[in-house]
């Protein structure tokens, strides 16, 4: 079956889904089946990892299904499943898939059962999908502000093969905030497939890992969070977990430099929570401040096209960058703040620009928490039309790249584009110069190693930054009360 009537079906079913009442656990069972998931497990054509909880103790069991057909015994299911902080904890990691295929499922636990769709990737060299930043949230009224700015992404783009979230689901990460973003999000986690980056405020010990089904044999570790990569036609993927050793250890720098160089993709993003360039109070600490250096000259080494980021709640895209200099698109990395799609966001810190990074590299930034817009750098053309959630679309067709983002108005939904980017680029040019098995694990050496490098600069680098700005920062303190 051709692509394009994989599409169709992909956007008739998604609809019939998400905005229907043909897929889920039955009301009389909803709390039963919870904090489903369903993520790209080793890559976007074959795997997939499953996760769901229950209250009690039940057996594991998915049922995968092609119109209707059941092809679980045609394919490799692995069960992982636990007692998990008062809950239990199931895990399913479905290999074998086909590609270019749609897949329902059923999730059974006792007498309940939960259903949903996926489609996998044919490989071709077209890809879309929606990336959102933080949700952020405590209670079911803020998980809903970024599930309506979600599914109306979905609405306004329903190409998309899957969605990305930046890191920072809850606020706590506490057993109440993962039910809350359950009940808000267990819609639009049932018809698609997800791509999880770990926050800060998914960091708590194992937290992270025990919500989503990853491939974690490549994994630094898995304690604070999840570094993985995949394939999705012509783009590569790795998600970067900030959490390791303060922003990132020497031992993840490494697995990310070899993961990029073990792919001949034509297109190579890079998605983590913490941001190495942001207007927002967050890029005034050195943990931010450090992927500046570090991470960055991994980037300039191995043709990352575009990182995005969360972290700092707003909005930012640089120029194209090598050497944290501006250069012609082809030869550099667009780095992106993707904004928050929940209800907490940012205002910007003035005093940040030209002391934490130079303003000429700077395109453009959104700030919602007091209507700020600006572009190219002007940081006083207001704009209350701006308050609302984010979220980005991106559209990869051949050699051409396409990003758009978006801002949802919190009172009407109504989509208004703040953003819009295309890269293009000549095909074939990514070669392969790292095979052989990429596992970096974090041992004392390496920490010891990381741990010195990170005070060497912040000694070197940060604290005279910090010293700088700090009558800027007293000042704007004493004026505001923002730290």
């Amino acid at each position: 079956m051709k692509k394009s009537m994989f599409r169709v079906l992909s956007i008739v079913l998604c609809f019939a889904l998400l905005f229907g009442s043909a897929v889920g656990t039955s009301a009389a069972n909803d709390a039963e089946i919870s904090r489903v998931s369903c993520v790209v497990y080793g890559d976007g054509a074959t795997g997939r990892g499953f996760t769901w909880y229950t209250a009690d103790e039940t057996e594991c069991s998915i049922e995968i299904s092609v119109l209707g057909i059941d092809v679980t015994s045609t394919l490799d299911v692995k069960y992982d499943c636990g007692e998990w902080e008062g809950n239990y904890m199931h895990k399913a990691y479905v290999t074998g898939l086909a590609a270019g295929t749609i897949y329902s499922y059923t999730i059974t636990a006792g007498t309940a059962t939960h259903s949903g769709v996926f489609s996998t990737d044919n490989g071709d060299d077209i890809v879309n999908f929606i990336v959102g930043g933080d949700v952020q949230a405590s209670s079911l009224e803020a998980f809903e502000v970024g599930q309506k700015v979600m599914e109306t992404a979905y609405k306004f783009f329903p190409v998309a093969e899957f969605y990305a979230t930046l890191g920072d689901y809850t606020n706590d990460s506490t057993n109440e905030e993962w039910d809350l973003y359950s009940q808000a999000f267990i819609g639009i986690n049932s018809v698609t497939t997800h791509v999880p980056i770990t926050g800060n405020h998914d960091s708590n010990k194992g937290w992270f890992n025990s919500m989503f089904a990853l491939d974690t044999s490549e994994s630094v570790q898995t304690n604070n969070g999840v570094n993985y990569s995949f394939d999705y036609g012509n783009v590569h993927i790795a998600v970067v977990n900030t959490n390791d050793m303060l922003a990132i250890s020497n031992a993840q720098l490494t697995w990310l430099r070899n993961d990029m160089n073990s792919t001949d993709a034509d297109w190579k993003i890079v998605l983590m929570h913490k941001a190495p360039y942001s207007l927002g109070k967050d890029i005034k600490w050195p943990d931010a401040c450090y992927l500046q250096e570090a991470l960055t000259e991994v980037c300039d080494a191995t043709n990352v096209d575009l990182v995005m980021s969360g972290h700092d709640h707003m909005y930012v895209r640089t120029k194209p960058l090598n050497d944290n200099k501006v250069v012609e698109q082809k030869d550099g990395t667009t780095y992106i703040l993707g904004g928050a799609t929940g209800a907490k966001r940012y205002e910007f810190r003035k005093f940040i620009l030209d002391n934490y990074f130079s303003q000429d590299i700077l395109a453009t930034a959104v700030a919602q928490a007091n209507g700020e817009y600006f572009a190219n750098g002007n940081l006083d053309n207001l704009d209350e039309t701006n308050k609302g959630g984010i979220f980005n679309t991106i559209s990869v067709v051949g050699g051409a790249l396409a990003l758009n983002t978006y801002v949802v108005n919190d009172e009407t939904l109504e989509i208004k584009q703040i953003d819009e980017l295309t890269i293009v680029k000549a095909q074939g040019e990514n070669k392969i110069t790292f095979t052989g098995e990429n596992v970096q694990k974090s041992n004392v050496i390496d920490t010891l190693a990381s741990f010195a490098d990170f005070a060497a600069y912040t000694l070197g680098t940060w604290v005279p930054m910090f010293l700088k700005t700090l009558p800027d920062l007293l000042k704007e303190y004493i004026a505001t009360g923002t730290f």
